[in-house]
């Protein structure tokens, strides 16, 4: 290691150590999740609706959906680029099988 990576990486290490030293300490004990606030659901759900399935349809309704359009334009894309990506593969699947027939099967 040169002279001034030497000096750069003392150098770091002496910013990481005032860094740690101004930062406050927290307790190692065990962390607790806070109670429930008034307002929010606490209970586990029922037999016929089970409380995963209620979460999926809360996060559900969260979703931004794409309109009709642009789903129909992003199909349009996904065909395109699909039929251009088998063409291709298909042509060097064409060409790669004539160079096999004519330099190795002769």
């Amino acid at each position: 290691m040169g002279r001034e990576a030497r000096r750069q990486q003392e150098r770091a290490e002496r910013r990481q150590k005032q860094r740690e030293a101004a930062s406050p300490r927290r307790a190692a004990g065990p962390t607790f999740s806070a109670p429930a606030a008034p307002g929010e659901d606490t209970r586990g759900g029922s037999l016929l609706k089970p409380r995963w399935a209620m979460d999926i349809f809360s996060e559900l309704k969260k979703v931004t959906w794409p309109t009709r359009q642009e789903t129909a334009n992003l199909t349009g894309v996904v065909i395109i680029v699909s039929l251009a990506l088998g063409v291709l593969l298909g042509g060097a699947d064409l060409l790669f099988g004539w160079i096999v027939e004519q330099t190795i099967l002769r």
